[in-house]
């Protein structure tokens, strides 16, 4: 936990990898995940088979760069948190990947801790 889905367009594998460690050093950074609590699943749009459709809402002229980046968590970070998680997500994507800040979405789920399992059929959260 926490468990990323990084959608881009025509993204070279270079592009998803350095993405991905955008947001998991950003999330290290701000809200203290583990360095080893990574669960991502990083996709790129050819435009043809699959596509990612955006307008400019709130005002934002986004580029064929922009990057879709959901984010699943338990609940309990604060607004604080969550504000340093976005900036330093789109520092890191411009950083790592090139990626203007305009051009990086990203969306937040929160749940409760019996909505994991990591596996062999447990929930681990829940004694």
């Amino acid at each position: 936990m926490p468990f990323v889905r990084i959608d881009a367009i025509r993204a070279a594998p270079e592009r998803l990898d350095a993405l991905g460690r955008a947001v998991h050093d950003a999330m290290i950074e701000t809200i203290g995940i583990p360095h080893d609590d990574l669960f991502q699943v990083l996709t790129s749009h050819d435009g043809a088979r699959s596509m990612m459709r955006y307008g400019t809402f709130p005002g934002l002229r986004r580029t064929d760069d922009v990057v879709f980046i959901a984010i699943t968590f338990r609940a309990g970070r604060t607004p604080e948190q969550k504000k340093a998680m976005y900036r330093r997500i789109a520092e890191l994507a411009r950083e790592y990947a090139g990626t203007e800040p305009r051009d990086v979405f990203i969306s937040v789920t929160e749940n409760a801790s019996i909505d994991w399992s990591f596996g062999d059929g447990v929930a681990h959260y829940v004694r």
